[in-house]
């Protein structure tokens, strides 16, 4: 379609537009206008409105003196022009060689007359038109890739889209674009689901805000707006819904694709649908598809990093990882403690002979922080622990870094950790696997692991904990008289030097030093364990997690200390009790191998979890 051809058929868009608009005004917000008088080509109820609106496209493009093919909603498929109608089947029609240049129409125009005739008749301000405009090929079937033009009209509050293939897309004259959301936790959906696909459901539970106005036409282009972040039709929108709808969006910058994520290029065909998946960006859009799909992960958009700060080494390896995920497109939170040291490192003169001197100390990371250029605003990615709201966390550091991580955070974000600690049984990986693993969580090659924590409740209060509660003496070398209950139950009363409460998490910890068993993170209990009781009979003993566990100090005089995770210590006194229940909140891990578990064990605890390299910083 050249320049001319397009003023041409731009030209018919507005003119059909405007007519149907002034011949449907009188009957808008009128019961009677609603009655179906027959079936439409398509297979749907055809109300008295729909042919008012669909009479003034026919007249339009019949009274041309260009000849166009018209697909519409009631009427079916057409030849259109210099005064005659002709009933066709479009797609036989383009097959045909014996049509003369002169016969051969210029255009194929796809029209909705009137989208959301449910609103119109209701009065309410969410119906409109669509009018695409097509190439008409020569020996093959059109197709949606061959659509140039899109225009689309809400009658109800008069707003006007438009757009051309490659050139860009007006809302009122003016340029539109798609929101910046990337979080599924975040996004208003619009759109139409089935009531027995789960997956959707899913999808609806975790958006933001879901809205149905019941217009296709007109809720496809509030995703170009900004107005929605994506939009859905899982029954199967007609081609000629969506074909204008499509452009725009495309022509914004978004995605618009079936369900599994698949390139829409369907046949132009009264009879043509398809189910639509749209969203603003590439990044909701994957994660949409997933989710539809059952798929074992999400696409990662959003990522924060922590890292411990009391090395050059751990600070330094951030800052490569942060211009890692910047340059491949994904969204930093930078926790503020780590951020200040950043900046304040761009700022210091020394900061070549701090990498030169950390590249000695740790040749592991020499080659990944030879390049740093520190030209990234840290201070803008700044955000405080308990306001991040990422896909997930990278922690830089050892267990206690993102135990403490973990405990400041107030959603339940999917912890990544590398081991720039001592043992790092939590951690995923060693920081020589970093780049390696990193590019496969983005292109979705991952796993969420689910773990148990506990809530703590004493005199009012309540704490966390993923790894153990320990409680024990505030004086040295003094035991403590305890009684435990399970569900309401003593099962046991005896001394000690100290008492472990631990999840399965935590049973690679304290606990295993403590003498109690190594339980896999799947397994639903919790462990008692006793450090070194004086009573011969006391041993270890796992419970379900299900139940509610109470200690109970029985000595007078003798406060105790309990502590949660080495980072929370509060004091207890005679006759208190602590309160132990699985939280409703989980802590949810990156994992990038099905054999995580058991290999850990092997490689972190055979030989005390040293590695043989001594750790320089």
């Amino acid at each position: 379609m050249n320049e001319k051809e397009k003023t041409i058929a731009t030209n018919l868009a507005y003119e059909i537009i405007k007519d149907v608009g002034r011949a449907i005004r009188p009957y808008v917000g009128n019961p009677e206008s609603g009655e179906q008088v027959k079936i439409g080509a398509d297979g749907t109820p055809t109300s008295f409105i729909d042919i008012i609106a669909e009479n003034e496209v026919i007249n339009v493009l019949k009274k041309s003196p260009y000849l166009s093919y018209l697909i519409s909603e009631e009427i079916g498929e057409l030849k259109l022009g210099r005064g005659k109608s002709e009933e066709i089947t479009l797609t036989q029609e383009l097959r045909r060689t014996d049509l003369s240049e002169d016969e051969t129409p210029h255009f194929i125009f796809l029209v909705d007359p009137l989208d959301g005739t449910s609103n119109a008749i209701k009065e309410i301000p969410a119906y409109g038109i669509s009018v695409a405009v097509a190439n008409v090929p020569k020996g093959r079937v059109a197709t949606l890739d061959d659509v140039e033009l899109g225009f689309i009209s809400n009658f109800g509050n008069g707003n006007f889209f438009e757009a051309e293939k490659g050139k860009g897309c007006w809302l009122n004259n003016e340029t539109v674009k798609p929101s910046e959301n990337t979080s599924i936790r975040n996004m208003s959906l619009g759109g139409f689901t089935k009531s027995s696909t789960i997956t959707a459901s899913k999808l609806v539970d975790n958006a933001r805000r879901m809205r149905v106005l019941g217009s296709v036409v007109l809720e496809l282009s509030y995703v170009a707006s900004g107005k929605y972040d994506a939009f859905l039709d899982l029954r199967g929108s007609r081609i000629i819904d969506i074909a204008a709808s499509k452009l725009i969006v495309e022509e914004v910058g978004g995605i618009i694709t079936n369900k599994y994520g698949e390139k829409l290029n369907n046949k132009l065909s009264i009879y043509e649908k398809t189910i639509v998946v749209a969203a603003n960006n590439k990044i909701l859009h994957n994660q949409i598809i997933d989710i539809l799909n059952d798929n074992e992960s999400d696409v990662i958009g959003n990522v924060g990093i922590v890292s411990r700060l009391d090395e050059y080494k751990s600070v330094l390896y951030s800052a490569k990882i942060i211009d890692f995920l910047l340059m491949n497109g994904i969204e930093v939170e930078i926790e503020k403690g780590l951020s200040k040291k950043l900046e304040s490192l761009k700022d210091n003169p020394d900061i070549k002979e701090i990498i030169k001197k950390t590249q000695e100390e740790a040749p592991e990371i020499a080659d990944q922080i030879e390049d740093l250029t520190f030209k990234t605003n840290y201070k803008k990615l700044s955000k405080k622990l308990s306001d991040f709201d990422c896909d997930m966390a990278i922690i830089l550091g050892g267990d206690g870094t993102l135990l403490r991580t973990q405990s400041k955070m107030t959603k339940e974000i999917p912890i990544f950790g590398i081991n720039m600690g001592t043992v790092g049984f939590l951690t995923e990986i060693e920081v020589k696997d970093t780049f390696k693993v990193l590019t496969k969580i983005l292109k979705g090659e991952y796993y969420v692991e689910e773990r148990t924590k506990l809530i703590v409740s004493h005199e009012n209060h309540q704490y966390s904990a993923l790894n153990e509660v320990v409680i024990m003496t505030k004086s040295p070398a003094k035991m403590l008289h305890f009684e435990v209950q399970v569900d309401g139950e003593i099962v046991e009363e005896f001394r000690a030097d100290g008492l472990i409460i631990s999840t399965p998490s935590g049973s690679t910890a304290y606990s295993m030093s403590a003498g109690g068993p190594i339980l896999d993170p799947k397994v639903g209990g919790f462990i008692i364990i006793p450090i070194c009781p004086y009573k011969l009979g006391v041993r270890p003993f796992v419970i379900s997690d299900n139940s509610e566990i109470i200690v109970k100090l029985l000595k007078k005089g003798k406060k105790a200390v309990f502590v949660m995770d080495g980072q929370i210590n509060e004091e207890a006194e005679y006759q208190e009790e602590i309160k132990f229940k699985k939280s409703d909140r989980n802590v949810y891990f990156i994992r990038t191998s099905k054999k995580y578990f058991y290999e850990k064990v092997k490689e972190k605890l055979i030989e005390g979890g040293i590695h043989n390299v001594p750790r320089c910083l």
